[in-house]
């Protein structure tokens, strides 16, 4: 195993090694014509410097008295025309003047990419007073490139970049995403999914997209390479129709199945209504054989009647021919956003707060749940709130063949203290369907705080969560995030200062960075994270107030008493990409046997006051100790950016070694080699 995986490390690095950027060419002024290339851009920066110099002095504008430096974010468009969109002043007299300076540049060669006309953005640092004509040695600088691919105007290459549909829940695609967003003085990140109206005031998505596109005349070579199958744009709605595929075949080389497979086909279907409205819905059909481990667990996650498991962040399935599952899963969402400071989503789906791979808050590693959510934005603050429908499928909780129904309030408070630095304060709490009393109004109001209703509803009421989240971004062009999570169940200070492994401390964190563009290589994305959960967090003396959803955990997917590090490599390149993934861990379970059935505490569906293995001296880890690791690696080609569907082929190596065997996990070494062709819009969870 570490022979194949040492070959694909180094596939991996040779992929990113050969990569070669994008051929850029700058606007040209017509006197700078007979420039060389390496000389365009000293020539472009000359005379945009010396044009707004001399429209500032022949308009005699005030702000010639100002002193000072002002940044001014221009753009020359795919038709060379200038065009001022931004200036750091808040003297709305001079952003008036800077706007008309640029508009009395005269009109240039636009720059090209790939000898295609695009709209290029700078920024011109402008220091007064002026002196001799000249500023004092201020460039023009390059932060962005914006392909429109000579369309007439700034219109979105997919409709649905100027709306409030939500980007695909993907990590590999908001890893990237995140870094936009960071180049906001006043962004928030932790809260997810992002709408595209919200990614768009970071980045433009024409940008992301365009360079991907082929020109293809035929409509079967549009459809298969760059567009929607079926859209009908008109001015006061849209929609998109899509028929999307999830089609894998692999080899589990240590199992006796001669293959594996994964047969999904989804129709989607997304579009708007007006300017505010917004829906989204698709419907999955599927089969599939996983890997024995998988197969393993989803098995164990049995939920009561006649089914045979549950596949791990999608649903109950039925049994398929030999050792496969039938799994269907439905999903929607509507959205309405009357202004920039609101927007309201009623859906079943996933949702994710933090900024890490995994999150100890809230993560989509369980079955898509029905949702209530409410974003508010303004100042320096974004504020989340959740309410949520989840369902504990266990036999003790079913009564007449319908799964015990609880219920999750959530909010998450996000304030920029600088503008590098965010904290985010968070609280939840679950109740069940106890005297009939289903969802709660006492947890409706968006400003409560959760632990003052679980106390006044009862004893018994609810479980209430709370914790703190954090990012810092450092570094040039903020390359660089810090970033974490504690999650505190239960504490009692007494106890926690006494460092005698109280039982009750049941707490959980998190520490993590990313590093954009690694070592001055673009698009070289490199993270590492490690999570630490005490013993019994999570879980609840009622125990179908735990913090699960159907068999799973909300937060991380090993629930509790474990400690684990991740470690993740990704890279992009045109369309093609290449990722590597490790987590290493600890967890541990309980032993479950004649000669030991005490809890120890990784198990979020026990009641901590099931046959606990003691009061004090718990440390994480205890009980059936298991070493867990697991490699994915995996490289592809996407194939259509507008249905985000992409070939690929990797390989998963996984060990998973205990003291004693632990139900639902296989024990020993897995090579799962895998291909396929699949719409990434939603992640798989293999690593457990």
């Amino acid at each position: 195993m570490k022979k194949e995986l040492l070959y694909l490390l180094v596939f991996l690095i040779s992929f990113i090694s050969n990569a070669q950027e994008q051929e850029e060419k700058y606007p040209v002024f017509e006197v700078c014509e007979t420039k060389s290339k390496e000389e365009l851009k000293d020539c472009f920066n000359q005379e945009v410097e010396k044009l707004f110099i001399q429209n500032i002095e022949k308009e005699n504008a005030s702000i010639l008295s100002f002193e000072g430096k002002i940044n001014v974010v221009f753009i020359v468009t795919n038709q060379g025309e200038f065009k001022a969109i931004y200036s750091n002043t808040n003297n709305e007299k001079y952003k008036e003047e800077i706007k008309k300076a640029f508009q009395n540049f005269p009109k240039i060669t636009s720059a090209k990419l790939h000898d295609i006309s695009v709209e290029m953005r700078f920024v011109l640092p402008a220091e007064f007073p002026i002196v001799d004509g000249k500023f004092s040695n201020h460039k023009a600088k390059k932060v962005a490139i914006q392909d429109a691919l000579k369309k007439k105007d700034s219109t979105p290459i997919y409709r649905e970049f100027n709306s409030n549909l939500f980007i695909p829940l993907v990590h590999s695609k908001y890893d990237q995403y995140e870094y936009f967003v960071n180049q906001g003085d006043n962004s928030h990140s932790a809260s997810k999914p992002y709408s595209y109206n919200y990614l768009k005031d970071y980045k433009n998505l024409n940008e992301i997209v365009s360079p991907l596109l082929k020109e293809k005349k035929s409509w079967f070579g549009r459809k298969l390479w760059n567009e929607h199958l079926a859209t009908v744009d008109k001015k006061d709605y849209w929609f998109n129709i899509d028929f999307l595929v999830d089609l894998q075949l692999g080899k589990d080389k240590n199992t006796d199945y001669s293959y594996t497979y994964n047969n999904t086909r989804a129709l989607q279907i997304e579009g708007g209504i007006g300017k505010h409205l917004n829906f989204y819905t698709i419907y999955y059909e599927s089969q599939a054989r996983f890997s024995k481990y998988v197969d393993t667990y989803a098995r164990s996650l049995k939920a009561d009647g006649f089914n045979p498991g549950i596949v791990p962040g999608r649903g109950v399935g039925k049994e398929f021919g030999e050792d496969g599952f039938d799994y269907p899963v439905a999903e929607a969402y509507l959205t309405y956003a009357p202004n920039k400071m609101f927007d309201f989503t009623f859906g079943t789906g996933h949702n994710f707060v933090g900024d890490g791979y995994r999150s100890l808050i809230l993560s989509d590693v369980s079955t898509p749940n029905t949702y209530f959510k409410i974003n508010t934005t303004f100042w320096k603050i974004k504020y989340t709130n959740l309410w949520m429908w989840l369902r504990d499928v266990r036999p003790e909780e079913s009564e007449n063949g319908v799964y015990g129904q609880k219920f999750m309030a959530m909010h998450y408070f996000s304030l920029n203290i600088t503008k590098d630095w965010n904290v985010g304060l968070f609280e939840s709490a679950l109740w069940d369907n106890t005297n009939k009393r289903g969802f709660d109004v006492n947890y409706i109001n968006p400003l409560i705080f959760y632990r003052a209703v679980e106390f006044a509803t009862g004893p018994r009421s609810g479980n209430a969560l709370v914790g703190i989240t954090s990012k810092l971004k450092l570094g040039k062009n903020r390359k660089f995030t810090l970033y974490g999570q504690m999650v505190i169940d239960e504490f009692t200070v007494k106890e926690i200062f006494a460092r005698n492994g109280y039982w009750g401390n049941k707490l959980g964190f998190q520490l993590g960075g990313k590093y954009y563009d690694a070592f001055n290589i673009k698009n070289l994305y490199l993270q590492g994270e490690l999570n630490i959960v005490r013993p019994y967090t999570y879980s609840h003396k009622n125990v179908i107030l735990n913090y699960g959803n159907e068999n799973q955990a909300l937060a991380h997917p090993w629930g509790a008493n474990f400690k684990e590090a991740v470690g993740i490599i990704r890279y992009t390149k045109n369309r093609w990409y290449a990722n590597a993934k490790l987590s290493i861990g600890e967890k541990g379970f309980d032993f479950d046997n004649a000669e030991d059935s005490k809890s120890y505490g990784g198990n979020i569906y026990k009641s901590y006051l099931d046959n606990r293995v003691g009061d004090y001296n718990n440390k994480i880890g205890q009980g059936n100790k298991a070493n867990i690791y697991t490699a994915d690696l995996q490289a592809g080609y996407i194939v259509n950016p507008a249905t985000k569907l992409k070939l690929y082929a990797g390989v998963i190596l996984r060990n998973f070694d205990s003291q004693a065997p632990v139900e639902g996990y296989e024990q020993g070494n897995t090579v799962w080699l895998n291909f396929g062709l699949r719409a990434d819009i939603f992640d798989w969870y293999f690593d457990f």
